[in-house]
């Protein structure tokens, strides 16, 4: 049943609008980038319960890192991490408590990164890390 499922089904993938299919693969290309840089992936696309929402949760040495992961095809309207406004800090924000309330409210060193992934036409994606690219947003404490 699989094998006929997956031949003649459309993937997931081919099915979705352009922008989303280049997300997805930023998203891939920003795993392999922190993963290089020793980052160690524990979990992609956290959604939690009070809407937050996280693209990358890692562990970069004993810091818990909540990654967001902007993919743009140029820079004509300013960077990637120019996306990250306070709303989108918000919301990653919200994942990142709802995470750590998973983990029982732990004393851990957490912070949040950003990846920017441009597509340049004709030559390999640029990616670049900004570390501790915001604080957790107002008027969330933890």
């Amino acid at each position: 049943m699989n094998r006929w499922r997956n031949r003649y089904s459309l993937s997931k993938e081919s099915s979705k609008p352009e922008h989303l299919r280049r997300g997805s693969l930023g998203e891939k290309l920003a795993r392999r980038f922190l993963r290089r840089n020793g980052y160690k992936i524990l979990y992609r696309n956290f959604k939690g319960r009070s809407g937050g929402e996280i693209d990358v949760v890692c562990r970069d040495h004993d810091t818990l890192v909540f990654v967001e992961v902007k993919t743009r095809t140029r820079e004509d309207f300013g960077r990637p991490i120019e996306a990250v406004d306070r709303q989108k800090q918000k919301r990653i924000s919200r994942g990142a408590l709802a995470w750590l309330r998973m983990l029982d409210n732990p004393e851990i060193l957490f912070r949040f990164d950003v990846v920017e992934v441009v597509f340049v036409e004709s030559s390999k994606p640029r990616l670049e890390l900004v570390r501790n690219a915001f604080q957790l947003s107002e008027p969330y404490i933890y």
